[in-house]
């Protein structure tokens, strides 16, 4: 068989996020460490290499048996999802993850933020001299909300629940760890949000489709629920 499976979503960014960009040109009082920007209008992005690579490293933890010293040396379920380039086992990764693109640049704007992203300024101590040394980080903003956008792309029908259980599993683990940078110091995290999941190319049995929704769906409300339960202690 072949087909295409969408998933479209919402990304939002629940604490301030920095998921770097260029700083070959840096003049004089320039951010230390920009985040970066699509170059057409100029504000924050999440590349989809950023998502997809976040994803794998996190699903290597939890599926691989032992140290894989090269993506190529993953589980067989996550060589078969995202791709293998080893010789003799090479595969195409069934999982396109484009870039995401700011969704919500007038809701911020309309509660008095008049940039999209924050500069946030930490100083690292030398313990032998005491001197400090300050630096200047570029955040996205906590609310921030991101276009999600995956392209699946079904082989085997037998396979495809297994795969996108995989799928489930590495937004689940996204959502309880970060994206970006700094993450142990409370950068980057997220939640996924109005995930929708719909064939674009060829024919799925409906009550796949049906189990495939309610898989990624999953990934969603198990934080929600996590994040509720929180509050309430």
């Amino acid at each position: 068989m072949y087909a295409k499976i969408q998933i479209t979503g919402r990304i939002e960014v629940q604490t301030g996020m920095h998921i770097g960009g260029s700083t070959v040109f840096s003049p004089i009082g320039a951010v230390d460490a920009p985040v970066i920007k699509d170059v057409r209008t100029n504000l924050p992005m999440i590349p989809g290499s950023s998502l997809k690579g976040k994803m794998r490293s996190l699903l290597a933890k939890q599926y691989n048996t032992q140290l894989a010293k090269k993506p190529d040396d993953d589980a067989e379920c996550l060589t078969r999802l995202f791709g293998c380039a080893k010789t003799g086992n090479i595969k195409r990764s069934r999982i396109l993850i484009s870039d995401s693109f700011l969704l919500n640049e007038e809701e911020l704007r309309n509660q008095g933020l008049q940039s999209m992203t924050e500069i946030k300024f930490e100083n690292t101590i030398n313990r032998a001299t005491a001197v400090a040394n300050p630096r200047q980080i570029e955040r996205v903003f906590r609310g921030t909300s991101f276009g999600l956008d995956m392209i699946y792309e079904a082989e085997k029908q037998e396979e495809i629940v297994d795969d996108l259980s995989v799928l489930a599993e590495g937004m689940k683990l996204i959502q309880y760890d970060y994206l970006g940078g700094n993450g142990s110091r409370g950068y980057g995290k997220v939640r996924f949000e109005n995930i929708e999941v719909s064939v674009v190319v060829g024919t799925v049995p409906a009550p796949l489709m049906s189990q495939c929704k309610e898989l990624l769906r999953q990934a969603v409300q198990i934080q929600k629920t996590g994040t509720q339960t929180g509050d309430q202690a």
